[in-house]
């Protein structure tokens, strides 16, 4: 990894918005074009056997962000479940997070949320789904399906409190080309379900037999180091044990490494951060 590239690069806005057109605009010729069997069906009838599970709180306090954006995000959520619960993915089928959901609108009932932009955030139309998108990543690592595409944000904006997993454990989303790709190479199909319940958005895997496998997904190398330009980087690498069905590791699996600008200070105290 060149630690360089990670270096803050100042854009206009005119660049931004050229690059946004030409990326969702390859993004959707790639849908049209590619060879891939995208996942479409959507059905009630749940799959026998559960994989995984995993809920998050939705409002969550953020140091210096206002709630609303958080009570936006939960609109957001609501609406875009609807485009995946119940969604089967089928031996050879790709899953796109995007090509499912697809374009956040004012019309479709979308809402300005939170829209992480440069190491900093900003009220954009549709923000939060980050949060769905994370969940669904971090489900996904403790299954034996395969993630094809998955980003993760060049800065580390707000720190580690009341964290649950590891650092650079989730998947980035920006409509359509920052997207989430999960491909089925088992020999049985898989269903998502997610849904938005009280405050919590709760997310699960199931499977048409029973899982002959479980996973702990866990951190490696973990490190901050200084920049030459300034400030700090956050470093780490994924890793998953794979178990069998008595709890013997057979395997230990990398799985992605991450490298994001710090933007807060490295010792910043927990109760410092949430305040």
């Amino acid at each position: 990894m060149n630690y360089v590239d990670l270096r803050p690069k100042r854009r206009s806005a005119f660049r931004i918005w050229l690059g946004t057109q030409y990326y969702t605009a390859k993004r959707w010729m790639e849908w049209q074009t590619d060879k891939k069997n995208y996942a479409e069906e959507l059905t009630d009838e749940l799959l026998p056997f559960k994989s995984f599970a995993h809920t998050t709180p939705m409002l969550r306090k953020l140091k210096d962000v206002d709630m609303w954006y958080q009570h936006n995000k939960a609109i957001n959520l609501r609406i875009a479940v609807q485009k995946l619960n119940g969604v089967v993915i089928k031996p050879g089928e790709t899953f796109s997070y995007w090509k499912l959901i697809g374009k956040p609108t004012k019309e479709k009932g979308y809402v300005e949320g939170m829209v992480l932009f440069y190491g900093t955030f900003k009220p954009g139309l549709g923000g939060g789904l980050c949060q769905l998108s994370n969940l669904i990543y971090w489900m996904t690592l403790h299954t034996p399906l395969t993630v094809t595409e998955r980003y993760r944000h060049s800065f580390d904006v707000f720190p580690d409190a009341r964290r649950t997993q590891p650092f650079g454990s989730g998947a980035t989303c920006s409509y359509n080309y920052l997207d989430l790709q999960i491909r089925n190479d088992t020999n049985q199909p898989f269903q998502l379900l997610v849904k938005v319940k009280d405050d919590d958005l709760v997310g699960e895997w199931r499977m048409a037999k029973p899982p002959l496998s479980t996973y702990k997904v866990y951190e490696k190398e973990h490190m901050i180091t200084p920049a030459y330009w300034g400030g700090y980087l956050r470093h780490n690498v994924i890793h998953r044990k794979v178990l069998n069905k008595e709890g013997i590791e057979i395997d230990d699996q990398y799985v992605t490494e991450n490298h994001a600008i710090m933007m807060y200070e490295p010792l910043l105290e927990t109760s410092e951060i949430s305040g």
